[in-house]
């Protein structure tokens, strides 16, 4: 198997890996017996485990100019506690082996996308030609996943989940390395990367948009079974979102334009207040799964646009930083946010309130990134240009 190959297969089964916990977690919790609420203070505190673990791993990764180390550590941690969290059902444990799977899980997603981009630059490849084998892994365990937990019992995630693990890890020991060269994330490198005001702005507009797409994430599974639906839909409703992310992917080399990353992700984020404006008002269960298709204009348009606008307006040398920090406000601070909040509005109130709420955020982002591309966004093009 080439170095290329292999990447591209490690893609394929950590966002399997990914598939069988943030989705699911929730529904495995809630198979349990545990309250929403609970549900979401479970989440909210994985979201704070991330806020240190990704850093700390980025400035290991940084000290030991190494990724693909790393990774085969961080991916043999997850394999164990992985399965001991699906193998237990005791309150106190699932907490426990819940944050290690966060703490040892998590922090592979930057170092995964930054070699994405490294390989990419080096073979002269998209990034969208190995993320696309990402969302294929993750829509076809979200899918697998639903049957796994429904027709076998809770018990067997345990043992798909080391299994994966275990995969993953002789892949990733053909991995090409790349030696990180950014500066390691510090208090006094973040302070002077958030000086520049246009990247600060453009950082609240992520952290605005990123708490409804959390949000959805931890409690969808959760709306999905009260409507009446079954774990197979929860899953089913996962693979046509994450399915929908493969063609995207695949093309990003055609729409995703330099220059114009502001205005691709305003327009994400309307289709963000779209999509959830309509779950709020869906009361069956099969249509609200099929309209999870909408993530094809949403998460993936989104986010690669995000990564792109963050390389290009920070300086090479915080190119690293930029990443870790774009990561940390997608998947971490909005995931605590949302958790936290979102667990204690839906037992008060109910999915419609929640999904409302979280579609007037999403209009708001989509609002701030129409404002944002008026008056950075020529500018922008004109430095692309000038590039």
């Amino acid at each position: 198997m080439s170095p290329s190959a292999a990447l591209r297969t490690f893609n394929f089964l950590y966002f399997a890996l990914m598939a069988m916990f943030l989705p699911f977690l929730p529904v495995y919790l809630d198979e349990q017996g545990v309250s929403t609420s609970q549900v979401g203070i479970i989440v909210c505190t994985g979201g704070i485990v991330t806020l240190i673990s990704q850093p700390l791993w980025g400035m290991i990764s940084d000290r030991t100019k190494t990724i693909r180390k790393i990774m085969l550590l961080l991916i043999t941690c997850t394999s164990v506690t992985g399965y001991l969290l699906y193998d237990t059902a005791s309150y106190g444990l699932l907490i426990l082996f819940a944050m290690l799977v966060y703490f040892f899980l998590m922090p592979m997603d930057p170092l995964i996308e930054s070699l994405n981009f490294r390989v990419a630059e080096s073979t002269g490849a998209s990034y969208g030609s190995f993320r696309t084998y990402g969302a294929l892994g993750y829509a076809v365990m979200s899918l697998a996943a639903g049957y796994i937990l429904s027709l076998l019992g809770a018990g067997s995630m345990a043992y798909v989940f080391a299994g994966l693990g275990v995969v993953s890890f002789l892949i990733c020991l053909r991995v090409p390395d790349a030696p990180v060269t950014g500066k390691p994330v510090t208090l006094d490198s973040l302070k002077g990367f958030l000086k520049n005001k246009k990247t600060l702005l453009f950082l609240l507009l992520v952290f605005i948009s990123s708490v409804p797409a959390r949000l959805n994430d931890t409690f969808l599974g959760v709306y999905i079974r009260e409507l009446g639906g079954s774990a197979e839909l929860v899953g089913q409703a996962w693979f046509l979102a994450a399915g929908s992310e493969i063609a995207v992917f695949a093309l990003s080399f055609w729409w995703l334009r330099k220059g114009k990353e502001l205005i691709i992700v305003t327009i994400a984020g309307a289709f963000y207040f779209v999509r959830f404006f309509l779950t709020a008002w869906i009361a069956d269960p099969q249509w609200l799964a099929i309209l999870q298709i909408l993530q094809i204009a949403t998460f993936p348009v989104f986010y690669s646009a995000a990564i792109q606008y963050i390389y290009s307006i920070v300086p090479e040398e915080w190119r690293a930083t930029g990443q870790t920090v774009l990561a940390l406000l997608f998947f971490g601070i909005s995931g605590i946010v949302a958790s936290y909040a979102g667990g204690a509005l839906y037992e008060a109130f109910g999915g419609r309130v929640l999904y409302l709420s979280v579609s007037a955020m999403s209009l708001a982002g989509a609002v701030i990134g129409f404002v944002l591309s008026r008056v950075y966004g020529s500018k922008h093009r004109s430095g692309a240009k000038a590039s």
